[in-house]
């Protein structure tokens, strides 16, 4: 078939490790074979199983301690880090993986790392370069939906990394089960400006007016970015997203048809139920 990964990414808090986790057990519930990798070198704990660590190679803890950098210098170096490493140790530690893998990568959650630092675009092209199949899966916490300031931001962030990364994409408003109200969160999948411009100028005041319109264009014109809801008490949910990046990515579109046991069974049946003038 091939070898496809998915590119978690996402602010802070966005909920990127729950939706891993939340896929691994999807996977696992259909007998599908997922790795989830953690690229997140301040990770400490995970609610699934971990088949690759970037704390192999460096660790927020000790960088934090050695050069007496800060939380977000320390992680900058680290990223780094792993860009000037990506032959040597991630080179190596995918030569494990082969044909039919499919690897979930699980990334921290500053987002100047996806919209114009040079890491994550030098790591794409790696795994692209060793013949893995990529789609990027941009996690937007559900809750911006209740300011339209913050959900066109969070939709213009998705934007610029879909531009900087250049990869099938996914957008995912998660943590959907918390939201109160869903009433309106249709109107939040695919951008609508003529929907949206009225609150946002309701709630920046008539200065920002033409800032407000440039950026409802931006969205409007490039049609880009649209949004899946995930709501982790609803397994279909899972379900409509992986096959959404399964499409992307084409996963399986090369593997050979499989017949049902139940199929089979049914066929073996029928053939048996003639009339039997051979048998005489």
């Amino acid at each position: 078939m091939g070898k496809y990964a998915q590119l978690v990414i996402g602010p802070a808090g966005c909920g990127k490790s729950t939706y891993c986790n939340h896929l691994y057990e999807h996977c696992q519930a259909i007998q599908r074979t997922v790795h989830v990798v953690n690229l997140d070198p301040a990770a400490e704990a995970f609610a699934y199983p971990v088949s690759l660590d970037i704390r192999d190679l460096v660790a927020l803890e000790d960088v934090t301690e050695e050069l007496g950098l800060g939380p977000n210098g320390g992680l900058l170096y680290c990223m780094e880090y792993l860009e000037d490493n990506l032959h040597d140790w991630l080179g190596a530690e995918l030569e494990s993986y082969g044909e039919d893998d499919y690897l979930v990568f699980d990334c921290p959650g500053q987002i100047e790392l996806y919209n114009h630092l040079s890491v994550f675009r030098s790591f794409v092209d790696f795994l692209k370069q060793d013949g893995w199949s990529v789609c990027v899966v941009y996690c937007l916490d559900s809750h911006f939906v209740t300011d339209v300031a913050k959900y066109m931001a969070g939709a213009l962030q998705a934007l610029a990394a879909m531009v900087k990364l250049e990869l099938p994409h996914v957008n995912i408003l998660t943590k959907v089960d918390l939201l109160e109200d869903k009433r309106h969160l249709e109107d939040f999948l695919i951008p609508d400006p003529a929907l949206l411009l009225p609150q946002l100028a309701a709630s920046t005041g008539p200065r920002f007016a033409q800032l407000n319109k440039a950026m409802g264009s931006l969205l409007d014109e490039f049609s880009l970015v649209s949004f899946l809801p995930l709501d982790i008490t609803d397994e279909d949910s899972i379900a409509d997203i992986l096959g959404q990046i399964d499409m992307a990515i084409q996963y399986g579109e090369d593997a050979e048809p499989r017949i049902r046991e139940d199929e089979i069974r049914e066929a073996d049946e029928e053939g048996d139920g003639g009339d039997g003038g051979d048998d005489i």
